[in-house]
């Protein structure tokens, strides 16, 4: 048996080397898993990181794409972040990012097809509402009757892809559609689309809303009280109480806030890059976003280079699927490798394994 002891002084040094770490055992167990599948695993490896970047031949459509499919990473995990660093475990994410779809797109929808310059920012707000609302069901059992918000939040991904079936083939079909499951799209609602900012490239408002709230929860957590707070219930919830502040306001703050930029994630991308609200519409970026926010250390700076590694693993990956015929699971098991080497690595960092215990 063996039991773990808390290191007194973790050094810095290996708490910045960890992420760098696990992208290298990353690379080097995944070129593994490649050669395995009959893919020569350097040219994988090199499809995935570097030809989406450098490549003359993919970069031009390569690069804007990161952005895009960082963007929804990056504002979910900064949501997420802040509700970790508080001790508080937001695993439903995809479940918060997928209601607030559901929810903006319901309320564009509804006044389809009145042209409106209030449609698509009250749509953003709706969007926002849902996330949270969604949210603030484990956050009530949490703060009410202490129930576990993990099981709970999880628990609620599965009812809010039924509800996304329900959308689908129901109440939000498109009665236009010739029967196929799907609403109308969005893109073609001048009302409720998320337009291009900069023509041909697809870059559009969540992309700059992710950047922008990058910067606002840096200021939060290392410029403002609440930041503190925040950060002292997670580090010493009786110092948290006997400071004089109210721990259940502060876990039902971080969910709701969490499931709000989930929320948001969702209403940018169904009004955007996916433009309907369809039963594949969930392609578990909340669940991925729970790696980016790790590897970003939980630090708003460092989640957004971390959900740009990540985004770039998603383009790179669909180029290896398309090149090199690599099944997408092997492509989810690769960014699932991610977590498991940084938790392993902070293992070692963060705590002695000593023989002994019961």
């Amino acid at each position: 048996m063996f039991k773990l002891i808390p290191r007194e002084n973790v050094s810095p040094v290996f708490s910045m080397l960890g992420p760098l770490f696990s992208i290298g055992f990353t690379m080097l167990i995944g070129g593994i898993l490649f050669y395995f599948l009959g893919v020569d695993p350097f040219a994988a490896i090199k499809m995935i990181f570097w030809d989406p970047l450098m490549s003359e031949t993919f970069s031009t459509y390569s690069i804007p794409q990161i952005f895009i499919k960082g963007a929804p990473l990056i504002l979910i995990a900064l949501g997420l972040s802040i509700g970790f660093k508080a001790n508080i475990w937001n695993i439903g994410a995809e479940g918060q990012y997928i209601m607030g779809a559901i929810f903006g797109a319901s309320f564009a929808l509804y006044f389809y097809p009145l042209e409106s310059n209030f449609i698509f920012p009250l749509m953003i707000l709706i969007g926002i509402i849902g996330g949270s609302l969604w949210s603030m069901i484990p956050a009530i059992l949490k703060v009410r009757f202490n129930v576990n918000e993990i099981l709970v939040s999880l628990m609620l991904v599965y009812v809010a892809e039924q509800i996304l079936a329900l959308a689908s083939l129901g109440f939000l079909r498109n009665p236009d559609g010739a029967g196929f499951p799907g609403s109308r799209n969005l893109s073609q609602y001048s009302s409720a689309s998320n337009s291009e900012l900069i023509m041909g490239t697809g870059i559009h408002l969540g992309v700059l809303l992710s950047l922008l709230m990058v910067v606002f929860f840096y200021v939060l957590l290392f410029q403002h009280s609440l930041g503190f707070k925040i950060k002292l219930l997670g580090n010493s919830p009786r110092a948290s109480a006997f400071s004089g502040d109210n721990p259940n306001k502060i876990i039902f703050l971080c969910l709701t806030l969490s499931g709000g930029l989930a929320g948001l994630a969702g209403i940018m991308e169904v009004a955007g890059p996916a433009g309907q609200i369809n039963i594949d519409f969930n392609v578990g970026y909340g669940f991925t976003a729970i790696i980016v926010a790790f590897l970003g250390r939980l630090n708003p700076i460092g989640i957004l280079f971390a959900g740009l590694v990540m985004a770039l693993t998603y383009v790179g990956g669909e180029l290896t699927q398309f090149m090199l015929n690599l099944p997408a699971a092997a492509i989810q098991v690769f960014q699932g490798m991610l977590l498991f080497f940084l938790l392993s690595f902070d293992l070692f960092a963060y705590y002695k394994i000593k023989p002994g215990g019961t």
